[in-house]
């Protein structure tokens, strides 16, 4: 059986996206709905590791509110895939790999210029269905996976949970996750289950906020990538994410400013 937890703060979303895809599953699960609409929670992190100590199944889904699974069989047909992984540490149904195209194919994505040949499984996120990743059929091993939905085996959670300290946040957790339980000798996934994410994934900016605010995503994120990318520096020289690459060794600011005019220049090439 799969547990899954999700920390909300909006109850419409959860019932509209989330609990509406779950309703008519073929098999039977455990739903932990935490509801975080005042901030009892002050981390992901914190939220999650509490829900995932409750779990009682063989694997814990930790996903977002405004995610729907897209189909009824959902659930059975990825435990049946969960059971069949060697050394399984965690999976996700959007995963970056360590290895990518050729640079004109890294920049095809217009959402907004993230090194797409990394990527893998498609998903649809977003009010427009935008399509994200590259096809794969079969588990395929990565670096990282998204935060949108990653599962993790009870046995693997309980030996080790979120890391509170480094994501204090609500980003990165399970980016940081993969890295530590690499780390550990176990395994990392993306596997070939479609989901819809209502969520775009990214903050809606023009070129001159990109400049700004040196990149796409909230201060907050960027203050726990400073925090992952310190802790995982004797182990990776790059740390791939959905949100894009990152040099252990570069200073971030400069790194956060290559990329932002680099989305503003591709930016103004594809309009022209």
């Amino acid at each position: 059986m799969i547990s899954i937890i999700c920390a909300f703060n909006d109850e419409k979303v959860l019932e509209a996206c989330l609990l509406k895809s779950l309703k008519d599953q073929a098999t039977d699960c455990e739903i932990i709905a935490i509801n975080n609409t005042e901030n009892q929670f002050k981390s992901a992190a914190e939220a999650l590791n509490w829900g995932g100590t409750q779990a009682v199944g063989d694997y814990v889904m930790f996903v977002h509110q405004d995610v729907d699974l897209r189909s009824d069989s959902w659930l059975e047909s990825t435990e049946a895939l969960l059971d069949s992984l060697p050394d399984l540490g965690i999976a996700g149904v959007a995963g970056i790999s360590e290895h990518g195209g050729p640079f004109a194919e890294r920049c095809s994505n217009t959402i907004h210029h993230r090194p797409q040949a990394r990527y893998r499984n498609v998903i649809t996120q977003g009010p427009q269905m935008d399509r994200w990743g590259t096809p794969i059929r079969e588990p395929e091993p990565v670096q990282t996976v998204d935060e949108c939905l990653v599962i993790i085996p009870k046995s693997v959670f309980k030996i080790m949970q979120f890391d509170e300290v480094t994501c204090d946040g609500w980003h990165l957790y399970a980016a940081d996750y993969c890295l530590s339980v690499a780390a550990q000798g176990f395994s990392v996934y993306a596997i070939p289950k479609c989901i819809h994410h209502q969520s775009k994934g990214y903050d809606e900016k023009n070129a001159l906020g990109v400049i700004a605010s040196l990149g796409l995503h909230p201060n907050e994120y960027y203050c726990t990538l400073e925090h992952v990318l310190k802790k995982h520096k004797d182990r990776y020289k790059w740390i791939h994410t959905s949100c894009g690459s990152w040099n252990t060794l570069y200073p971030l600011k400069l790194q956060r400013f290559h990329l932002a005019l680099k989305h503003v220049i591709l930016s103004l090439l594809i309009r022209s």
